[in-house]
């Protein structure tokens, strides 16, 4: 289980039996020499496959000790199936777990809110900065619950790929300096740290100014300095390529602690070297192409959209398409 995040989710046998046939297509195993029933997925894509098929589909009829038998068999064709499957099934717990999030998130209530009309009060009609006041706060909440969850699953998995796993600052084996460069007490969180190859990852989705606004600039600057007095190797591995000064400034603080910097898709190639032939396969399956994706669309016009909200459901609607979200789900 990666992170903790709250409370869980349980994956149900059947749920793991389709998941773990999908991952004998994507590494492009035989289900019949590895004696695993072939599940008859609602799409080959794991992402056009609804949860609501993976909950609620009569497709298998597996239970604990069939679960168990083929991951058996899967461990003994690659041992790298472990972190696969360990990924893969993290990923699924989050996307449920989220469906959960905004099926129950409540609307705000006016005492929550109401103070803040003091900034908008006459602008509009009355009514219209309610209701407005009211899906903005919605909105924010929702993106922070997102944000957590990105956050609990996103580092965890990355760490895998690569082959090590996050460290917290109270068992870290780096240590912060002092004003005179002495080790202290007080250790320092590590994003990935790789056993046996001595490397201290600092893993981003990206770098850019906004990190000084946030006063934790500095506090980058510092990992390398520490991670090299430690004795490790520093790496930086930042996916967007986007460039900027803070990135620029980062990047060569890492080079000049003997460090390995990856940026774009340098980085993504060392995490698929890393990973080895079976974890890159999920690499390239789950993260990568989503994230490209998602980046390549040009967000510098938005497009109008229409937000709708019932007690049974919450639609978002552009001019070509449409999402809605059930509202009667149970937590």
């Amino acid at each position: 289980m990666h992170g903790t995040g709250g409370a869980q989710v349980a994956i149900s046998d059947p749920e793991l039996h389709a998941l773990i046939s999908l991952s004998v297509e994507y590494l492009g195993w035989k289900h019949e020499e590895l004696g695993i029933p072939p599940v008859a997925l609602s799409d080959p894509d794991y992402f056009q496959i609804s949860l609501d098929w993976f909950q609620f589909g009569n497709y298998s009829t597996a239970n604990a000790t069939d679960i168990k038998c083929y991951l058996r068999r899967c461990f003994g064709k690659d041992n790298d199936f472990a972190p696969f499957m360990e990924n893969l099934s993290a990923l699924h717990r989050r996307r449920v777990k989220y469906r959960r999030i905004l099926g129950t998130q409540p609307l705000p209530t006016m005492d929550q809110i109401g103070p803040r009309a003091l900034l908008e009060f006459g602008a509009c009609d009355v009514g219209l900065q309610a209701h407005w006041m009211a899906w903005r706060k919605w909105i924010y909440d929702i993106d922070n619950r997102s944000a957590q969850e990105t956050g609990y699953l996103f580092e965890p998995l990355l760490a895998s790929c690569l082959g090590g796993e996050p460290i917290g600052a109270r068992n870290s084996p780096v240590r912060r300096l002092d004003e005179n460069g002495r080790p202290t007490s007080s250790g320092r969180q590590v994003d990935c740290l790789v056993p046996g190859s001595n490397k201290a990852y600092e893993l981003k989705l990206r770098v850019t100014i906004a990190a000084s606004g946030q006063g934790r600039f500095g506090e980058e600057l510092s990992f390398p300095v520490e991670a090299q007095a430690a004795g490790f190797t520093p790496v930086l591995l930042v996916l967007d390529p986007t460039g900027s000064d803070r990135l620029n400034d980062l990047a060569q603080r890492f080079r000049e602690c003997s460090g390995e910097v990856y940026i774009g898709d340098d980085a993504w190639r060392h995490m698929e070297s890393a990973a080895g032939e079976v974890v890159s396969v999920f690499v390239e399956r789950f993260i990568r192409p989503v994230i490209s994706s998602i980046e390549q669309i040009d967000i510098s016009s938005l497009s109008d959209l229409s937000l709708a909200w019932t007690e049974e459901s919450l639609e978002i609607r552009s001019s070509s398409s449409v999402y809605t979200i059930n509202r009667t789900e149970e937590c």
